[in-house]
């Protein structure tokens, strides 16, 4: 199999981000808020916007399942209070399940959390708790800046974060560290604040002892790890400098990243830095970035063709494509098991 684990709803029928413009209307007049049964998107609309675009590029580049998440940048934490996140957080959420249930062996929902600058992440649970037990959920996605890039939260390493870590040890779910829109014009949302986030969260778990409290854990970073992999000497040496034990024995065996990385020479150095065991296959369409690169005739996100052309052995390319993820991700290995795949 090919598991893609980091795929988001981002071609989601125009209904729902019409409604989600009423709702943030509604924070400044009462009276223009919808409330969610105002939302009518039907199964015929989940199946056309799916259909001719995720579905269709999976069907293309190979792919056989993703783990999908409501689109990041809608998630905006930072708009409204947490009743305004937890309102949208469950409407993104059930439609994900929703199109799960669609093509059950083709998508598995990951949690959004309600996220709120400022509010306890503990108000977070039921939320999670419900995409667990009701939507069958395999991962959640987790914004250490809910802010929207004025980095007001604790580091991750924080116990302020320990209510949904302990959540999810209970449930064995990874988390993926995901910011969402940038507010602050210093930095650009796909191209600056998501990687700047992904360098950051790796830092913050340097800096800290995060999985002496929980062996378990584990955490997923995305888009290659932003400058991780470029940087590994500076991280080392960072750590010895704390310290720290070697980020193998630190943080490796909680630690993965993702292969969103858009160019050759980019996924080349990933798998040359990174062991093997933690990297996972994914792409992010339809994402950030959607074009065609004129160098190679391809989608720059068609990150399969690049681990195709790493001269990977066959053993380490089934593992980086497959393996590694029913690994990382339990729930949804038990899901696969159980559909006899």
């Amino acid at each position: 199999m090919i598991i893609d684990i980091h795929g988001h709803y981002t071609t989601a029928p125009p209904a729902l981000g019409q409604w989600r413009d009423r709702q943030i209307a509604g924070l400044i007049d009462p009276a223009l808020a919808p409330r969610p049964s105002e939302l009518k998107i039907s199964d015929a609309e989940l199946q056309e916007s799916i259909e001719q675009n995720q579905l269709r590029l999976m069907d293309e580049r190979g792919i056989d399942l993703t783990v999908f998440s409501p689109r990041a940048s809608f998630m905006a934490h930072h708009v409204g209070s947490f009743e305004t996140s937890a309102e949208w957080a469950a409407i993104c959420n059930e439609l994900c399940y929703r199109v799960s249930q669609l093509y059950p062996e083709r998508f598995a929902p990951a949690a959004m959390l309600p996220q709120s600058p400022g509010v306890d992440p503990a108000s977070c649970i039921p939320e999670l708790t419900r995409c667990v037990d009701e939507y069958g959920a395999v991962a959640l996605n987790l914004n250490p800046d809910p802010s929207g890039g004025q980095w007001t939260a604790p580091p991750l390493t924080d116990r302020y974060w320990y209510p949904i870590y302990e959540k999810m040890v209970e449930y064995d779910i990874p988390g993926m560290v995901h910011v969402s829109t940038s507010i602050n014009p210093a930095f650009h949302t796909t191209g600056a604040h998501y990687l700047n986030a992904d360098t950051t969260a790796f830092m913050q778990l340097i800096q800290g002892d995060l999985f002496a409290d929980f062996p378990t854990l584990k955490l997923v970073i995305p888009h290659g790890g932003g400058a991780v992999p470029y940087h590994w000497g500076r991280f080392r040496g960072l750590a010895m400098a704390m310290g720290k034990p070697s980020l193998e024995e630190h943080l490796l065996g909680n630690v993965f990243f993702d292969t969103c990385v858009y160019h050759q020479p980019g996924i080349d150095l990933l798998l040359d830095v990174i062991p093997t065991r933690n990297v996972l296959f994914a792409s992010e369409m339809i994402g950030a970035v959607r074009d065609v690169d004129p160098c190679t005739g391809h989608n720059f996100d068609d990150t399969a063709r690049y681990l195709d052309a790493a001269g990977l052995t066959d053993p380490d390319l089934a593992a980086i494509q497959e393996h590694n993820a029913r690994t990382v991700y339990p729930r949804l290995n038990a899901l696969l098991k159980q559909q006899g795949r």
